[in-house]
């Protein structure tokens, strides 16, 4: 997973992506992943299209610009090699205290979310990357931000279900991609857990009752809510048994390889999670790797993608003047 750190332009990334590939063991393609969302959340940028917060763009009204906007996202990170995009954000903006959803968000109504999230979504894989929803069960009432701290959303299970939970149900049923956890604790689905590590929330809620198959990736290990909870090496055996597939460990390479340890003698001492962690294994081996790029990265900053760029750049251009 590349940031805004890794990422100094077009040329660069590219070459860096391309560096990774080369280096990893013959049969392993890498899934390269950036988070790319628009607004405030976006990693790359220009020669790239800049696109307004995903509010501002759902507010247009139009899920087919909503389409094109993450096909062009999908054209442009395809070109540069990556895989995967950490988008859209199928969190409903349902509390205005929120301090890290609010205008990552499509709406503040299930409907609006799963119209718009879901276009952006499948323009991704048009476009030549794989969308990753985020972030399950439904981040967006929480108060407390869990990049600082462990939040609690005290809403009732049936409304979980009917309302946080909607676009989730509906980009599981149209098998879009992965999906990334939350780690917000949900006392009526689970008292103790945050969902990265409740067997209740993942395996019982997301894949028994919403049918969801596909890889499920935790968001960061090391961020602040974690600490909470014991710290990434021990949420990581805890998430990979409660039916996560992936682990997220972005910046630290010390904690990177404590975790690795951890699942590593967890898989040694345990059949039974050996058997979990080979199933996880098997989900992330099978994500979709890019096919043929339709351009390089020499291609980003053409006239060709200039005119593209700036085309749905002009059509999102109302969307500037929308607030929240």
């Amino acid at each position: 997973m590349l940031f805004q750190r890794n990422l100094e332009g077009p040329a660069q990334a590219a070459a860096l992506i391309d560096e990774a590939r080369s280096a990893a063991p013959s049969g392993a393609e890498p899934i390269v992943a950036v988070d790319q969302e628009g607004g405030r959340v976006a990693r790359l940028k220009e020669p790239l299209v800049i696109l307004p917060p995903a509010r501002a763009v759902a507010a247009l009204g139009d899920p087919e610009l909503t389409r094109s906007a993450g096909r062009l996202v999908g054209i442009e990170l395809a070109a540069l090699g990556f895989s995967l995009d950490f988008a859209p954000v199928l969190d409903i903006d349902t509390n205005p205290a929120s301090p890290v959803i609010g205008d990552r968000a499509f709406g503040g109504d299930p409907e609006t979310v799963i119209r718009h999230g879901l276009a952006f979504a499948r323009g991704l894989r048009e476009g030549g990357v794989l969308p990753c929803g985020k972030h399950f069960p439904g981040h967006g009432d929480a108060a407390i931000d869990s990049h600082v701290g462990l939040p609690r959303v005290g809403l009732p299970a049936e409304r979980l279900r009917a309302v946080e939970m909607a676009p989730f149900a509906a980009y599981a049923a149209e098998r879009l991609g992965p999906i990334m956890t939350a780690h917000v604790v949900y006392p009526a689905l689970d008292p103790d857990e945050p969902a990265t590590a409740s067997r209740a929330i993942l395996t019982d809620e997301l894949r028994g009752r919403l049918g969801f198959e596909g890889a499920l990736i935790t968001d960061d290990l090391e961020m602040g809510a974690v600490s909470r909870v014991g710290g990434p090496p021990a949420a990581a055996v805890r998430a990979i048994r409660a039916g996560a597939d992936g682990l997220l460990v972005c910046r630290d390479r010390e904690v990177r390889e404590a975790v690795v340890e951890a699942v590593e003698r967890e898989a040694r001492d345990d059949a039974a999670f050996c058997a979990r962690l080979a199933e996880a294994a098997s989900r992330v081996g099978a994500l979709e790797r890019p096919r043929a790029r339709a351009h390089g990265p020499e291609w980003l900053g053409s006239a060709e993608h200039a005119a593209l760029r700036d085309a749905i750049a002009r059509r999102l251009g109302a969307a500037a003047s929308v607030r929240p």
